[in-house]
């Protein structure tokens, strides 16, 4: 049984640090899992064998993206954590993750195999949410987290706001870039001059939902032409912007098709 809540834990929100949820429901036994390179912490829950087995995994932050095809899945469900809070939720530094899938129970010990016992009861979405809140409640309670993780998350928010050096926002950090560097790593998993280039390719990706002019796109999403938009496509996707677009439009189609044959949960 996972351990009794006090009240410090009990107010305990997860949705202050979660991003996205979302479930993975397979077609014909297979389940396909995808994800961009990013500064992101993920957590993974898998249902195997009809609900008989399952495991719950921590993905790490990453510089590569990750297509995943896996087989014998009933369902997974992703929690999706904001940059700089896997030290004071999971209890483990961030650059500890980086570019590895981990077992939570390798970190947690008999509470994160307990955790995923507990959620192999679960009917519902909002249940594994609240499974999951608990536990991670009990663990953030007793975590002390480094003051280098509020200036990581601050460094995060100016990226994502638009500034790409990473001596500028060390400037208006008021501290060294050097220092911002190894907090930055420890914090979020992965250094900020290539956090800052995942956010650019992540933005040129959201931009292409709505254009397919990759000279504009280029430009409006920081890059210096269209060359150096498709250089990075290839080093941190694996794949060209039209071979990614057309596979993204692949996945959408079977997506549709799952829909029908196995409603989410």
């Amino acid at each position: 049984m996972l351990p009794t809540l006090d009240a410090a834990a009990a107010t305990f929100s997860l949705s202050r640090f979660v991003e996205d949820v979302h479930v993975l429901v397979p077609l014909a036994g297979r389940a396909r899992y995808e994800r961009l390179p990013d500064g992101r912490t993920t957590l993974v829950f898998r249902v195997l064998e009809e609900g008989q087995r399952g495991d719950v995994c921590l993905v790490g932050p990453r510089m590569r993206a990750l297509f995943k095809d896996t087989t014998g899945i009933a369902r997974a469900i992703v929690l999706q954590f904001k940059p700089g809070w896997s030290t004071p939720l999971f209890g483990v530094a961030a650059h500890a993750l980086a570019d590895r899938i981990v077992r939570l129970e390798d970190i947690w010990g008999r509470p994160g195999s307990e955790l995923c016992l507990d959620l192999l009861t679960t009917r519902s979405l909002p249940e594994v949410v609240d499974r999951v809140s608990r536990a991670i409640a009990v663990r953030a309670h007793h975590t002390v987290e480094p003051s280098s993780a509020r200036l990581a998350r601050r460094a995060v928010h100016l990226f994502e706001a638009g500034e790409a050096r990473v001596e500028g926002v060390a400037e208006r950090l008021g501290v060294t870039a050097r220092h911002l560097r190894r907090a930055f790593t420890e914090s979020v998993g992965i250094g900020p001059k290539d956090f800052a280039r995942t956010v650019r390719l992540r933005r040129a990706v959201r931009m292409s939902a709505t254009s397919k002019d990759w000279a504009r796109i280029a430009a409006d999403a920081g890059y210096y032409d269209q060359a150096h938009l498709i250089a990075d496509f290839r080093e941190l996707v694996g794949l060209t912007p039209a071979s990614f677009l057309k596979r993204a439009g692949e996945r959408r189609v079977r997506s549709a098709g799952e829909a029908q044959v196995a409603p989410r949960a």
